[in-house]
């Protein structure tokens, strides 16, 4: 089984990447989803992420506050990699629990700071997801709620669109409608189970 991570920058598309996998039958790990679980409302993540930013970023019922935590970390490279340490290594925990239970020809990884954690060398291959800035600027003003301040703070705290692109094994350009972006998927689906089954018949000997 291949162990894929797939990656890109805020508001690439990687959700309708994922969104169409499933459909394919490919398990889809998301580490945004297991970040939420290991940060919900009774973890002990939430106690230390408390410990590091302070009480007022758990509520009165002892839920994390995601946007006041999101607007200290950003503004704090040092908070920001400290909060990291307490979160990632757990998502990372979850995912591979999940991913030790797979059954199809590979597994994707969405890991959004795939490339800032310097995690691209723990997989057989890396699906990059590309958008241009302003586009993927539109589509993050447009379904979030976010304004522009507040996603070229997140945009300019991740990895350059260069920087992900040397890491790929494989790009996926969502500039364009979504037929053509599932198309691509579509060649990238018969490739990847392609070299699946290569990968097990070179297991074999």
């Amino acid at each position: 089984m291949l162990r894929v991570a797939l990656t890109g920058g805020i508001g690439s598309g990687k959700t309708a990447v994922s969104d169409y996998l499933e459909t394919l039958g490919v398990m889809v790990l998301d580490a945004d989803r297991y970040a939420h679980q290991v940060t919900a409302k009774g973890e002990d993540a939430v106690t230390e992420i408390a410990n590091l930013l302070g009480p007022t970023v758990v509520d009165a019922d002892g839920h994390l506050d995601r946007a006041a935590v999101r607007e200290l970390v950003f503004a704090d490279p040092k908070k920001r990699a400290a909060l990291e340490s307490i979160v990632h290594p757990r998502v990372r925990h979850e995912m591979n629990e999940a991913a030790s239970r797979a059954t199809g020809p590979y597994v994707i990884f969405s890991i959004p700071l795939l490339i800032e954690t310097g995690q691209a060398g723990n997989f057989d291959r890396v699906v990059v997801v590309e958008t241009a800035r302003q586009l993927r600027a539109e589509r993050v003003l447009e379904r979030s709620g976010l304004d522009q301040q507040a996603f070229s703070s997140i945009d300019n705290a991740q990895a350059s669109d260069t920087d992900r692109r040397n890491a790929a094994t494989d790009l996926l350009n969502n500039d364009g409608s979504l037929d053509a972006l599932h198309a691509q998927i579509d060649a990238l689906h018969d490739r990847l189970t392609t070299l699946s089954r290569e990968q097990a018949k070179t297991a074999d000997y």
